[in-house]
């Protein structure tokens, strides 16, 4: 057995080494799915921007990804497919002006479209796009009055209540609605045969904004508070568009997106339009010129516009995974690695520092571009792939400390850790007529962000088992745990995900595999391991918010599994055998469960295939049972 280990970590560890850029990093696919690929060419459409070859290949692309009932799907098992990913993909193609409502392929896209309810029943992120792009009615109400920006923080709900990824994608949402903006095009298609019929006055609630009693209470305390600024309403409402506008400009990454993300750089191009800002301003042009450079290029050979770049994330794990199966901190390409990663520390304030406003930068961010945006995952994924380093150069050394502090700095007060802000997680912003709140508008405390955060802390660092930080993520563990013993991952598919994160955390800590957290993790584990020896989680988890499985086995889901049980275990048990023999002999593996997501985003919208996990969490888990039982 070991000796097969060794044979695959060696062929695995040859090809991440050949796959490393010149600078040190890894530019792995960050995949989600058509929707992006869709929304590129309806922007450079409605901006008039002419890129044939484009639009070409990413219209092709599209295509490709269609099924046979005319939909497209998020993941191999949605059931009959996925409505806002069909409009969009219907959408971009006949407005790339090659492909017509004839086309025997969109016919049957738009019979689905209007057999599942058409146009009404997208999600709230592909209405706004269909407004603005003048297809589809603004509500007269929209729930966040663009006034919202103007409360102080002191205030008890105000715009800085919501997540960081929640405002970047508000704040030009905001803009837009309040500005009914829409702009079509001479090749604008016309997409009311999509729309379902239905009386006027339901039409004010086409964005779901619906109201409850819970609500208009919070919506009259918020009014209230607009309504004691200073100034004439008109003064106020100008002021407010002002400082929407400036909190999307001084958030700008040095390569023009909008905090490194698709959809909020999307928007912001439409929103500054809407304020009579010229298309040719360079903002915009850059802002464009940066979305089409997040263009990827799979091993498919198909085009993918990337929702954001992956690439701080992909290196520090992939560093960390190969120091971790015995490359030597002093290897070539550690050390590249390693270097690109101390170059991405942030030294910069960002949003974060608003409810951690004693706290010095140290963090580091998801993407290339990111450097005013960092989260916890990452900067414990950095402080990890350095960590081997940290007595031998002191470059490392001050890196280290400054992550460090800045981790523990963002812990929750409920003891756990969320990904980007602390404290953005009240109850009261569930209570928001916004689709998909719990995702769009919080950033609670999640198990595999704080049982990741743990095995950091225990395993790199000399904080004693009974620190208070320690203590504290561990009772948070243990109040939300399942009852079946697993944890729900908040950015993973999911419950596989989160016991990982849980069960590794904990056990780094010194949380004996006795304690009935751990057993009870172990138990459901073990229970749902497949025939085949492996494991697989559906994304229908992430819907149900409960466990199911995938009906079908993948690399990363296992691997996930065994390294927990790994984590529990003095001896390879059986289970274990057959999990690593899994792993072993189906490396090579190309088919749907290769490209199946690993990733989420937003449950029922977005999901994420990491093209870098076949090769991350093999080489960890492999690592790790060769480390522990050779």
């Amino acid at each position: 057995m070991n000796e097969k280990i060794t044979t695959r970590l060696m062929e695995l560890i040859e090809k991440v080494k050949n796959d490393q850029s010149p600078e040190g990093y890894w530019n792995y696919t960050f995949e989600t799915g058509i929707i992006t690929d869709c929304y590129m060419i309806i922007l450079l459409r409605s901006l008039e921007i002419e890129d044939e070859n484009l639009v070409k290949e990413l219209s092709e692309k599209i295509l490709r990804k269609q099924q046979e009932n005319g939909a497209w799907k998020l993941f191999h098992d949605e059931p009959n497919g996925n409505l806002s990913d069909t409009i969009g993909a219907y959408y971009a193609l006949l407005y790339s002006g090659y492909y017509s409502k004839n086309d025997p392929r969109l016919r049957k896209a738009g019979q689905f479209i209007k057999a599942n309810g058409g146009m009404d029943k997208s999600n709230m992120f592909t209405k706004v796009m269909l407004a603005l792009t003048g297809q589809y009615r603004w509500p007269s109400f929209f729930p966040i009055p663009i006034e919202m920006i103007l409360l102080p923080v002191s205030f008890p709900i105000n715009f800085y209540s919501f997540s960081v990824y929640g405002r970047v994608n508000l704040a030009p949402v905001m803009i837009l609605a309040d500005k009914k903006f829409r702009i079509k095009t001479s090749k604008s298609p016309d997409l009311k045969d999509l729309l379902v019929h239905r009386e006027e006055a339901e039409q004010e609630h086409s964005f779901g904004f619906r109201e409850s009693e819970e609500f208009r209470s919070i919506s009259s305390f918020i009014n209230q508070g607009i309504k004691s600024l200073i100034g004439l309403p008109s003064h106020v409402h100008k002021l407010a568009t002002e400082y929407t506008k400036q909190y999307m400009l001084s958030r700008i990454e040095p390569d023009g997106t909008l905090l490194s993300y698709f959809s909020s750089t999307f928007l912001m191009i439409f929103a500054l339009l809407s304020l009579r800002i010229p298309k040719s301003d360079p903002i915009i042009v850059n802002a464009v010129k940066a979305l089409k450079s997040m263009k990827s290029v799979g091993i498919n050979g198909l085009p993918h516009m990337q929702f954001t770049t992956a690439n701080v994330w992909n290196t520090s794990l992939l560093t960390y995974a190969l120091q971790e199966a015995g490359i030597s901190s002093n290897d070539i390409v550690i050390k590249k690695a390693n270097n690109y990663l101390l170059n991405k520390q942030h030294y910069k304030y960002g949003d974060w520092a608003i409810h951690n406003p004693s706290a010095l930068p140290g963090g580091w961010g998801f993407s290339e571009s990111n450097t005013i945006h960092p989260d916890v995952d990452d900067t414990t994924a950095s402080l990890r792939a350095i960590a081997r380093n940290v007595r031998k150069d002191w470059r490392d050394r001050q890196a280290w400390d400054r992550g460090i502090q800045w981790v523990l700095s963002m812990q929750n007060d409920d003891g756990g850790w969320p990904a980007f802000e602390k404290n953005t997680n009240s109850k009261i912003l569930h209570l928001f007529p916004i689709e998909k709140a719990e995702y769009f508008l919080s950033d609670p405390s999640c198990a595999d962000l704080t049982g990741r955060t743990l095995e950091f802390l225990g395993t790199y660092t000399n904080l004693s088992k009974t620190h208070p930080s320690i203590s504290r993520g561990v009772e948070w563990l243990r109040k939300n745990q399942e009852n079946n013993g697993s944890w729900y991952g908040r950015w993973g598919i999911c419950y596989i995900y989160g016991t990982w994160g849980a069960v590794t955390g904990a056990r780094a800590v010194g949380i004996s595999p006795s304690d009935p957290m751990i057993s009870k993790a172990v138990k459901w584990l073990e229970e749902i391991q497949n025939s085949d020896g492996g494991w697989g989680e559906s994304c229908q988890s992430d819907l149900n918010k409960k466990y199911i499985p995938l009906g079908s086995s993948t690399l990363t889901h296992t691997a996930w599994a065994v390294d927990a049980l790994i984590a529990t275990s003095d001896k390879p048990t059986k289970v274990i055998q057959r999990g690593i023999e899994f792993l072993l002999g189906n490396m090579n593996r190309e088919d749907w469960t290769t490209n199946y997501p690993k990733g989420a985003g937003m449950a029922g919208d977005f999901y994420i295939h990491y093209h870098s996990y076949r090769y991350i969490f093999p080489i960890l888990t492999l690592a790790h049972y060769r480390k522990k039982f050779s």
